[in-house]
C-alpha cells in the first residue's frame, strides 16, 4: 500500500516549518510514508487560497492509497502510534472539535453550511483537518460544491464535513490526543496536559502558555526532544 503524509505550507511560514517539518518528516519515516508540502495556492479568494490546498488530495489519491493531512503548525511525539494502523481503511480519521467551549459556535457553522449547500443530516461531528486521514475511496469529498467553496469561517473543515455527510462516509473519531489543540487543555477537559498527547496542534493563536506561536513551538519542541 502506498501512503503519503501531506502538509500545506510556503515561504510565508518558513520560520515555523523550520521547526515543525523535520519533526513531521521523522513521523513519516516511522510510518513508512512519503512526505510532501503543498505550496500552490488554490483558486479560492482570501484565506481560502491557503486552506484549500487540501483539494489537491483529489489528484493525490489517484497515486496513493491513503493520504494523511497534517498541518504545518503541529509537533508529534516519538510515542505517537502509526495512525495508518489505527484508522481502518474505509473510514476517515479525524477528531471532533464541537465540544466544550467550541460546541455552540461549531454547531452554528454546521447549520449555516446546510442552509447554504443543502441539508445532509449533519447535526454534530465538526471535523478538523489538521490531522485528517483519508483513503482512495474518499476522493469525492475533495471537490467543489455546486462549483463553489465554503468561504465562511471554518473553510475546508466545513466544506469537507458537509461533503462527508453528503456521501455517507464513515468517520473514525480519533481521541483528542491525536490533535491536541488549546481547547483540549481547558477546564471542561480537566486541563489535559498537552505533553501527554501524541500530537500537539498550535491552531489559531496556538497559545498554551507562551506569548506567541513560534515561541510556543520552540519551547515545546525542546520538551518533546528531552522526553524522547
Amino acid at each position: 500500500m502506498k501512503i503519503l503524509i501531506a502538509t500545506r505550507a510556503d515561504d510565508q511560514i518558513a520560520d515555523m516549518t523550520a521547526l515543525t517539518h523535520p519533526n513531521i518528516q521523522q513521523y513519516a519515516q516511522k510510518c513508512g510514508a512519503e512526505f510532501i508540502s503543498l505550496n500552490q495556492m488554490a483558486d479560492c479568494p482570501g484565506n481560502g487560497r491557503f486552506h484549500y490546498r487540501i483539494m489537491e488530495f483529489y489528484r493525490l489519491l489517484e497515486e496513493y492509497d491513503r493520504v494523511l493531512s497534517l498541518d504545518s503548525d503541529i509537533l508529534i511525539s516519538s510515542k505517537c502510534p502509526n495512525i495508518f494502523d489505527v484508522v481502518p481503511y474505509h473510514q476517515i480519521g479525524t477528531i471532533y472539535e464541537d465540544k466544550g467551549s467550541r460546541a455552540n459556535d461549531r454547531h452554528k457553522r454546521i447549520q449555516k453550511a446546510q442552509s447554504t449547500f443543502g441539508v445532509v443530516n449533519w447535526t454534530t461531528g465538526y471535523i478538523n483537518t489538521g490531522v485528517f486521514l483519508v483513503s482512495r475511496l474518499h476522493r469525492p469529498i475533495f471537490q467543489k460544491i455546486n462549483g463553489n467553496y465554503w468561504t465562511d469561517r471554518g473553510f475546508d473543515d466545513v466544506h469537507l464535513g458537509w461533503q462527508i455527510h453528503k456521501h455517507g462516509f464513515e468517520i473514525y473519531e480519533l481521541p483528542f490526543q491525536y490533535n491536541h489543540m488549546s481547547m483540549f487543555s481547558e477546564e471542561w477537559n480537566q486541563y489535559a496536559n498537552r505533553f501527554n498527547s501524541y500530537i500537539i496542534h498550535y491552531a489559531g493563536a496556538g497559545i498554551f502558555d507562551k506569548k506567541n506561536r513560534i515561541e510556543q513551538i520552540q519551547n515545546d519542541l525542546k520538551v518533546i526532544n528531552d522526553c524522547n
